[in-house]
């Protein structure tokens, strides 16, 4: 009688065990198929709750990486970083390091991007790297550091290489050596305030690379307004 219970009891567990393991499988089927067809429609909340599904069947970190990418390019950076973290690790893939990179300036943390840009570049230098590095070394006040990277990027910047600019209410591009130009000319008046001329034939020069340059424009009238300010007298 104890043999045949003790028969049943382990017919029943290995059932069960058996069950969970096709329920399971079958889950990560219905969710790859779920996933291939939000990336079809484009459904990039479906895209998330199927990578999000699929990794709580089968965590992998590839697919994490993924899952905070699609939600950095979809403007959810505190996500991304819930995701990946902020700390910089040398076994972060490059997706995982840009993600972090963008993320961390796209939330005002220039210091902490900077440090992940410069992860990202030491791994694959590139002229885009350079001027995200330029900017952020620019804000965080390391001028000279900051024109390395111009003078690296003014080189290595091709005609059809373009950046993008956010501060009007319609997003808009230029080369992306006009956008070196301007940089440059924020450092040059970073490190002589006194020489205001020589930033603003600068930012002629990006001009005439772009002359909708609207960023650079706006940064002349800055600098030619602080020029003819009339000096306060001691």
């Amino acid at each position: 009688m104890k043999k045949s219970v003790l028969i049943l009891v382990a017919a029943i567990l290995l059932s069960g065990s058996y069950g969970y393991a096709q329920t399971k499988s079958e889950l990560l089927k219905h969710y790859e198929a779920f996933y291939d067809q939000m990336r079809l429609q484009g459904d990039v909340d479906g895209v998330i709750n199927a990578l999000t599904h699929l990794n709580v069947l089968s965590p992998s970190k590839e697919r994490n990486d993924t899952l905070a990418y699609i939600y950095a390019n979809d403007n959810q950076h505190l996500q991304a970083l819930n995701i990946i973290g902020i700390e910089k690790l040398d076994s972060d893939s490059n997706l995982a390091i840009q993600v972090k990179a963008v993320s961390l300036k796209a939330l005002n943390q220039p210091k902490r991007a900077l440090e992940q840009f410069e992860a990202l570049y030491a791994r694959e230098p590139n002229a885009y790297l350079a001027y995200e590095l330029a900017d952020l070394k620019v804000q965080t006040g390391d001028n000279a550091g900051a024109m390395k990277h111009v003078e690296y990027g003014i080189a290595n910047a091709k005609d059809d290489m373009k950046y993008a600019f956010y501060e009007r209410q319609q997003p808009y591009e230029v080369p992306l050596k006009a956008a070196f130009i301007h940089v440059k000319a924020l450092i040059q008046y970073n490190m002589d305030k006194t020489n205001i001329d020589q930033a603003i034939a600068t930012l002629d020069e990006a001009l005439a690379i772009d002359p909708n340059f609207n960023l650079a424009s706006l940064s002349k009238q800055a600098l030619t307004s602080r020029k003819e300010a009339p000096t306060e007298k001691k």
